[in-house]
């Protein structure tokens, strides 16, 4: 594969910046001034730029359009105490994206792609960063096949970009979900562990539905049986069940940074953690019982919700008060202290953009 050794970067000559209210952030609607755009052609990288953000020109044809050779990623980066820019654990995504493109015949993109047009990028508009308090700058890596021509197989030409937005909460108060017991995300042996636009596609008319009836989300389960927890539609999930931090595992599960993250923080300060299959029926006796203490989303977006309420079968199981939760208040206030910089980083998550 070519090795691409430099990145041009354009600067825009009408900065957006002055226009941004940063205490009224809604989450995706602002877009940073600049974003970076590289080409594959000809089975290699051909070119790496940073340019002004705006509208990009395709065929009709552009064969994503049609069979959906589309993925993405979801990272933030903070302003930290001492006014540095850091954006939290990228190597990470940068693996989980590379994961996504193998699934779906794609080429990989390389980390003086990835991480250096990463960090070029967000050092050229760091005063996009938020400044205000629970704000950060939400980066959206992503790549789709360009080819202009209509018939099933791989792209022959794809684009890989990056936009950022700055954000706000992504929830604002705590969960209601609904167990999802007829619509299926994903199955044994497809792309639930992907990070793909199909499917969150497949998500949005459940979603929608559940919505309607008042929930915020829905927590999918398996395609086989319906009888196993998955993730949420926005978010992985995690338990607190007697003295055990619990996650479901499944090869239809996105591999969460943000619940890794969480995971290595319990097993640190010495709280037992499994990452294995959770049973519906689990799930709910252990609300009915008392033994499900603590329940929440964890991700990118969501950082940490708690989970006030859970709708199965026409009956709704009511949480804990989120405000009495002792782990996933703790650990939230950690995850906060160390990506803004409060606290040392031990475990050296931050990337600091120099």
């Amino acid at each position: 594969m070519e090795k691409v050794h430099s990145i041009e970067v354009e600067q825009t000559t009408s900065s957006r910046l002055a226009q941004v209210d940063f205490e009224n952030l809604k989450f995706g609607h602002i877009l940073s001034d600049h974003m970076l755009v590289a080409e594959y052609n000809n089975g290699a990288w051909q070119s790496v730029k940073v340019v002004p953000y705006g509208n990009i020109v395709m065929s009709p044809s552009s064969s994503f359009i049609h069979y959906g050779q589309s993925i993405f990623e979801g990272i933030k980066a903070y302003k930290q105490e001492n006014g540095d820019v850091s954006i939290f654990r990228p190597d990470q995504n940068h693996e989980r994206f590379n994961k996504s493109a193998a699934r779906l015949e794609m080429p990989t993109v390389p980390a003086e792609i990835f991480m250096d047009g990463l960090k070029t990028l967000i050092d050229l508009d760091r005063d996009w960063v938020p400044p205000t308090k629970d704000a950060s700058l939400y980066i959206r890596p992503f790549m789709f096949g360009t080819e202009a021509a209509l018939g099933v197989h791989p792209s022959a030409s794809y684009t890989f970009m990056i936009i950022t937005s700055p954000v706000g909460s992504y929830y604002n108060k705590p969960l209601r979900l609904k167990v999802e017991t007829h619509y299926t995300r994903a199955a044994n042996g497809g792309v639930g562990f992907s990070k793909n636009a199909g499917n969150y596609a497949l998500s949005l008319h459940p979603t929608k539905l559940a919505q309607e009836e008042g929930f915020d989300q829905l927590i999918w389960t398996d395609a086989e049986e319906h009888a196993y927890v998955e993730e949420a539609g926005t978010a992985n999930l995690l338990f607190r069940i007697g003295d055990t931090l619990i996650t479901p595992s499944s090869e239809t599960i996105l591999r969460g940074i943000t619940r890794l993250s969480i995971m290595a923080i319990a097993e640190k300060w010495g709280l037992k953690t499994e990452s294995r299959k959770v049973s519906v029926q689990e799930l709910i006796d252990g609300i009915e019982n008392g033994s499900v203490t603590e329940a929440f989303a964890a991700g990118t977006a969501a950082t940490l919700t708690p989970i006030a309420e859970i709708g199965y079968q026409g009956k709704i199981y009511k949480l804990s008060d989120p405000a009495t939760r002792e782990f996933s208040n703790k650990v939230l206030q950690y995850l906060n202290d160390l990506r803004y910089g409060r606290i040392e980083d031990e475990f050296g998550w931050n990337l600091v953009v120099d």
